[in-house]
């Protein structure tokens, strides 16, 4: 039986980046390499980099047109710069691209299919994806929220149209509500997505009353006790019902109580919690097959070491 745990990553995660300040920033990836160095998890994964994706495996999630866009700002800024003018495009308030973003992005979501890809053959257990930009945000036709293309989705559709599956189920534990995945999977009975998020909180959008989502929006303040008692209740009958054979993970870690970015109160037992609950649906259903993708998380200390709680039960040491 195979066990090990693939940690899928690439350079040019790194260098996508919006402008000094942005909290989406590569030093994200900096605080979890070194944590994993530090406390030697590094030596229980297995590294893979990560391929680019295909754009008709992007488009089993996204419209054409939003990536043809994507690509054709990617190549503007490129002459752009060549001229003189600015080093970013900017998608939205939150949202910008630079020179390197087009290809971080083919690259991020090229992790989570290739980790799809390894964990369907056997080859690992389960995987986490160590990427920027994330994609929880990303809508079908619309960037935004800091991401740009919906890694999670677009593995979620390839392992359903790829690989042949009938029933996945996508977990999303960051602490905002993933309005993009919901856009591109509520009414698609094959995905079953769970999550909790702050609300009211960002994005300030309708949040689909589709009967393949459970979401439990929680007020500022919430603790991690109070997020298990409801995972607990809501996510795992629904999860049992639905026997997921493979089990996607939006994996933010800003619900943390040291992140400011949001007012929620999870720690990182909390986080170590959620997983093994994660694994459990996955041995019951779904082979222990996982694939975890990194969203949120802009505390780096907190985000490390949320990381690492999450890494260590995914790898079982």
């Amino acid at each position: 039986m195979v066990h090990a745990t693939g940690y899928f990553t690439h350079k040019a995660c790194w260098q996508h980046e919006m402008g000094a300040g942005h909290p989406e920033c590569p030093e994200r990836l900096d605080a979890i390499e070194d944590r994993l160095l530090l406390t030697g998890l590094d030596a229980a994964l297995e590294r893979r980099e990560a391929t680019p994706a295909a754009l008709a495996d992007l488009e089993l999630a996204h419209d054409r047109l939003h990536l043809a866009a994507l690509r054709g700002l990617a190549d503007t800024l490129k002459d752009d710069i060549a001229a003189g003018g600015p080093k970013y495009a900017q998608v939205d308030p939150d949202t910008a691209m630079n020179v390197h973003s087009w290809e971080a992005i083919l690259l991020a979501s090229g992790a989570a299919i290739d980790a799809t890809d390894a964990v369907m053959a056997g080859e690992l257990r389960n995987a986490f994806c160590a990427v920027r930009p994330p994609g929880h945000h990303a809508m079908r036709r619309q960037a935004m929220g800091f991401c740009f293309v919906n890694n999670v989705a677009v593995a979620a559709k390839y392992a359903l149209e790829r690989h042949g599956l009938q029933r996945v189920a996508i977990i999303d534990f960051d602490v905002h509500h993933g309005n993009g995945t919901e856009d591109i999977v509520a009414g698609d009975e094959r995905i079953l997505m769970c999550s909790f998020y702050q609300h009211p909180f960002y994005p300030a959008c309708e949040h689909s009353t589709a009967a393949n989502l459970v979401n439990l929006p929680v007020p500022a303040y919430t603790r991690g006790m109070e997020i298990r008692e409801l995972a607990e209740t809501y996510w795992m009958p629904q999860l049992d019902a639905h026997r997921p054979q493979l089990v996607f993970v939006s994996a933010g870690f800003d619900a943390h109580r040291e992140d400011d970015m949001a007012q929620l109160g999870l720690v990182e037992n909390d986080y170590a919690w959620l997983t093994e609950r994660i694994k459990d649906v996955a041995e019951r259903h779904a082979q222990g097959r996982i694939v975890s993708c990194l969203e949120g998380g802009y505390a780096l200390d907190a985000l490390a070491r949320s990381v690492e709680a999450h890494l260590r039960v995914l790898a079982g040491v």
